[in-house]
């Protein structure tokens, strides 16, 4: 195993969805192409996993894949692009900011391995909406009900900031996966605010009506968008659930469990 700076595609890492010769994204203009020609979401997701656009990004994901947590130096790191994963058809969308360091970094799933990810997974859970209460790794036997989790930016940023020519970077990622899975998603539900801006233009680009301006976020803000042939979907607002969060008590389980209750109710 050794300390390799990033898993190879189709080394038989769990849930790896790349091959060996899946395409790999240089800059951003290679993103938005295959992002645009990938065949399905399947596809859209392998892609998405060997990105290497962003050379900051490329440098810090595997620089801490190499150097890794003492409490995880025992442990392989996934090292690339965390892709999205989930249900195929799901009614509900959740999108996050980026993958953590040790997080999703060491997984291979994004809100996979950390406090966050320990949080949203319980509260899904108790919802209905996953089979397990925490999710540790990739492979885990962790399933969602009707659900995909996704990410902004699908790489592990430094000091969790992105920045600007990052983030435009990765859009078309984004913007492709939510086109794949409209036509059965009702309910989006953004995790913090930096998820709320990001989800917005790639909901237009996937065909629905915004409102302008554009509502501000706020834990539990509701907004109706209209979609193409009829297939309004409902944005949630949603805190994240980060350490600084739920320490702090700005998030607590019965918020979180309240609005991915209602995100069930609008999905159905």
């Amino acid at each position: 195993m050794g300390n390799r700076p990033f898993v190879p595609p189709g080394t038989g890492w769990p849930e790896d969805p790349a091959a060996p010769d899946t395409p790999v994204a240089r800059d951003a203009a290679d993103v938005a192409a295959l992002a645009a020609s990938a065949p399905d979401l399947a596809e859209v997701a392998a892609r998405e996993s060997v990105c290497r656009a962003c050379d900051r990004l490329v440098a810090w994901r595997e620089k801490v894949a190499v150097e890794r947590r003492r409490m995880f130096a025992d442990e392989e790191y996934w090292g690339r692009p965390v892709p999205g994963w989930g249900a195929d058809e799901p009614t509900i969308l959740i999108s996050g900011l980026a993958p953590a360091a040790h997080g999703g970094n060491r997984t291979g799933r994004i809100f996979t391995g950390d406090r966050s990810g320990d949080w949203l997974f319980a509260s899904l859970h108790r919802v209905g909406l996953a089979a397990q209460e925490t999710s540790v790794r990739a492979g885990d036997g962790q399933e969602l009900f009707g659900v995909r989790v996704v990410a902004a930016v699908r790489c592990a940023p430094p000091d969790n900031k992105p920045t600007p020519d990052e983030r435009r970077a990765c859009l078309p990622w984004l913007e492709r996966e939510v086109a794949e899975v409209a036509p059965s998603v009702r309910c989006v539900v953004a995790l913090g605010g930096f998820a709320w801006q990001a989800v917005w233009p790639a909901l237009g680009r996937a065909g629905y009506a915004l409102p302008r301006p554009r509502p501000p976020f706020g834990h539990g803000a509701e907004v109706l968008l209209p979609g193409p042939h009829g297939r309004d979907v409902t944005l949630l607002g949603c805190y994240h659930p980060s350490q600084q969060n739920t320490f702090t008590g700005r998030v607590t389980e019965a918020m979180l469990d309240a609005v991915f209750t209602r995100a069930r109710a609008l999905a159905s």
